[in-house]
């Protein structure tokens, strides 16, 4: 609802605040208001107060893994003695400070807790490299609530995505993931659930949360928060072998909880955890985790990275903020890691019909068996509210359908209290004109979806006793596999690397979870998400390592990207390289592919020439795994007038030998427009596609958001807040407004110019237009930023109370 209003609202502002930061950037605004006082900062944050804060500190210092890949001779002991003097000087200097933990395998340095405005002396420090925050990290899945299912309902048959994807296949072959150690950097693992047992050796791995070597799920009661269960659900899809089979059934799991209660946790416990399954040997490592931070130099995009070197293949989860470009989070922006995107397995689309009501559509569901059980069937229909638990409380759904209205919890959430309560569908009508426009994947019964029109004239009728109605459904589309809309999309700030790398299923994923009740407590639950769909290809690395020992982790990421298929929505259009990567993982290509081009994406990056032609060149590797000589043929594409690609056409490579061809793009920068083109690599051999690489290039200041974020907390003293906004690279001019609680304009809360990019941090005394004191109620605020010649906005996404 809130995007919408943005985008109505904004107009006559914008075209104002980008002509001047006086008194027309706003309605009623007055010049610059002096009472917004900017905090100074790096990065995440606000060294002005005295708060104790957590840091890590990344020292000049090469860590293990990363002086190892420059040749360099590095040790352990001389770590600890460059650590040790460091340290020793910031506990002697600083007030109050305490240092966490300590790293030197994938990231070289420590965390430690002091006073935010103690910051300064550690940057001053010549041994010191960066300093990090300490942010924090959430699991990508796309709601917090599962759908859990009876253990009668759920059969080896019943998750399809292993098999879709290939595992079954490669199953067959005895390519399981046996003797293959994956690492699953998360809540913590219901390691006991008989599922997942057989995958666990003696050693579980460690718990990060409570510093012990038990690193389960949080369980119910704890008074830090909700208990956990994503990590064991994640678990269960790389390696499950039981009633569920994961995808490498037989490999060696690893629980490494990095994530506490309620599914957070900080930078400072993720690298710990990141080091540990380096350190404990582990092949593979799936982090299905990430914050909104799109920036590729975040400290554990880093440490993946730097695993990855180590021989460990790092897979992460590409975030669930799509389906806008430029939504990719850490730490799905690393440069090395394999991030993933999520898509929803072939279905078939529903139309609909019943009574009178035109608006009628069906709402996500792939369980055809429910749809035609429903089918020409007259059903009850019964009003339940809004849809919250308490709604169907007295009242007999068994067999019927709920009648509930939107609003207050998600679609979702609705569809589960209908089904606990024993309905086969639900009708959802809007809580504003017009109809619901979401189409939300992973509802656990039929939904009908009406306009708010119909859905108030179907409650009058039930009301007036018109208590049943038949519902006609029949196919209206066969759909292939689809991108899921929640999945995050690249570029990556910075790098303008395409992002994720490549997709798989994560839409409706069925697999192993803890109850936390003692009576019954191993089960099975239905999730979405990035966090579903990346251990879909850590699974994947596992299967492909046992079935080519010898492949680095950059071969395995090579022959997952240069075999998966490539993705077509709704319409039949071929899905952005920044919505799908490379496209759909295929493991049985992958572990029979005997070429492998690298990288297997790449970004040309920005051509900003306002004259004349600009030329990049890029070099590509073909690595020849077979018996015999091979000659390959390339092909160059780009999808903008103005765009000239060339290179090698032709080479030949010997058996067990890797070749060179280079790639070369020349933008004209009178022909060519500003914007994102995307193009492709297309390796030919033996009249057989061996791979098709995405490619990508900017034409001038790319449309990155100027501000991603902003939050409004309570200030050090009463009557006093704090804004907090993101700004990707900067802002020329930043503005922040004020609305009502019904999205009317309020104020100017005041303008600044010439801000650094990263987390920025403004006291704001609660007065608008300099000195007007705003009435107790909620507000929102909308952070404005200008930069390079582009603006973005963005609304808090809750109100903020002033009292």
């Amino acid at each position: 609802m809130k995007k919408g209003i943005i985008r109505y609202l904004l107009p006559a502002f914008v075209l104002s605040f980008t002509l001047s930061t006086s008194s027309q950037a706003a309605p009623a605004s007055k010049p610059q208001t002096p009472d917004l006082e900017k905090a100074e900062v790096f990065g995440d944050i606000d060294m002005t107060t005295g708060k104790q804060t957590t840091v890590i500190v990344e020292l000049k210092e090469k860590s293990l893994a990363e002086a190892k890949e420059l040749g360099k001779a590095q040790t352990k002991s001389k770590l600890k003695s460059e650590r040790s003097k460091v340290k020793k000087k910031a506990l002697k200097t600083i007030k109050h400070g305490k240092i966490n933990r300590e790293y030197e395998q994938v990231f070289s340095g420590f965390s430690m807790k002091l006073p935010a405005n103690e910051i300064p002396k550690l940057l001053s420090d010549q041994d010191v490299k960066a300093v990090y925050p300490n942010v924090t990290y959430h699991t990508d899945q796309l709601k917090d609530k599962d759908i859990t299912l009876s253990k009668d309902a759920v059969s080896p048959q019943m998750d399809d995505s292993a098999p879709y994807i290939g595992a079954n296949d490669a199953w067959k072959l005895g390519y399981t993931g046996k003797g293959v150690k994956v690492a699953i950097i998360d809540t913590g693992v219901e390691y006991k659930h008989p599922d997942l047992k057989k995958n666990f050796g003696q050693y579980k791995g460690y718990d990060f949360v409570d510093n012990d070597y038990d690193p389960e799920e949080t369980p119910s009661g704890d008074p830090r928060g909700a208990s956990t269960d994503h990590g064991t659900h994640v678990a269960g899809t790389v390696a499950a072998n039981g009633t569920i089979k994961g995808v490498a059934p037989d490999a060696t799991l690893l629980a490494y909880r990095v994530l506490g209660p309620g599914g957070s946790g900080t930078t400072e416990n993720v690298i710990a955890g990141i080091e540990r399954a380096v350190q404990d040997g582990a092949d593979v490592m799936n982090l299905s985790l990430g914050n909104s931070v799109n920036n590729p130099d975040w400290a554990t995009s880093t440490a993946l990275d730097w695993a990855m070197s180590e021989g460990v293949t790092a897979v992460t989860s590409n975030g669930n903020s799509g389906p806008n470009n430029w939504t990719v989070g850490s730490p799905g922006a690393s440069r090395e890691a394999i991030s993933v995107g999520a898509t929803q397995l072939p279905l078939n689309e529903y139309a609909v019909s019943f009574g009178s009501y035109s608006s009628a559509k069906v709402m996500g569901y792939n369980k055809e068996d429910d749809i035609k059980a429903l089918n020409k069937k007259e059903t009850e229909l019964i009003e339940a509210g809004i849809g919250e638990q308490k709604d169907f409380e007295g009242k007999d759904l068994k067999g019927k359908v709920a009648v509930v209205k939107r609003g207050s919890i998600a679609f979702v959430d609705k569809a589960d209290n209908a089904k606990k309560a024993g309905a086969i569908g639900m009708v959802v009508y809007n809580n504003a004109p017009g109809e619901i426009e979401a189409n939300v994947p992973g509802m656990s019964v039929p939904t009908v979806k009406l306009s708010s029109e119909d859905g108030e004239k179907l409650v009058s009728q039930l009301k007036a006793g018109g208590t049943k109605a038949t519902f006609h459904l029949s196919v209206a589309k066969s759909l292939t596999e689809q991108m899921a809309d929640f999945s995050s999309r690249g570029p990556v700030m910075d790098t303008w690397m395409i992002k994720p790398d490549v997709s798989a299923p994560g839409v409706n994923i069925v697999s192993t979870i803890p109850t936390h009740d003692p009576a019954d407590p191993y089960g099975y639950g239905s999730k979405q998400g990035t966090s579903m769909a990346s251990p879909h290809v850590a699974g994947a690395a596992a299967v492909i390592k046992q079935a080519k020992p010898k492949w680095s982790p950059e071969q395995i990421k090579a022959a997952l990207m240069n075999t998966a298929e490539t993705l077509t929505d709704a319409d039949g259009d071929v899905y952005p390289h920044n919505a799908q990567g490379a496209g759909s993982i295929r493991i049985m290509k992958a572990i029979k592919a005997d070429s492998l081009v690298a990288p297997g994406s790449y970004s040309y990056g920005t051509f900003m020439k306002d004259k004349g032609n600009e030329t990049k060149k890029e070099t590509f590797t073909i690595e020849n795994q077979s018996s015999i000589r091979k000659s390959y043929q390339l092909e160059y594409s780009f999808n903008g007038t103005g765009i000239t690609v060339s290179g090698t056409d032709r080479v030949v490579i010997p058996a067990h030998q890797t070749g060179k061809v280079n790639a070369k793009v020349k933008v004209n920068a009178k022909k060519v427009k500003a914007g994102t083109y995307e193009g492709t690599v297309t390796v030919r051999e033996g009249g057989k596609t061996v791979a098709k690489v995405p490619t990508l290039l900017i034409v001038k200041e790319p449309d990155y958001p100027r501000v991603t974020s902003i939050d409004v907390q309570d200030g050090t003293t009463q009557g006093t807040y704090q804004i907090e906004t993101y700004l990707p690279a900067g802002a020329e001019e930043l503005a922040f407004l004020v609305y009502d609680s019904n999205l009317d304009f309020v104020g100017q809360a005041g303008i600044y110019k010439k801000q650094d990019k990263g987390y920025q941090y403004f006291d704001w005394n609660g007065k608008v237009n300099g000195d007007t004191a705003l009435p107790a109620g909620e507000y929102y605020m909308l952070a404005y930023a200008a930069n390079k010649g582009k603006s973005s906005q963005v609304l808090t996404e809750k109100p903020f109370i002033i009292e």
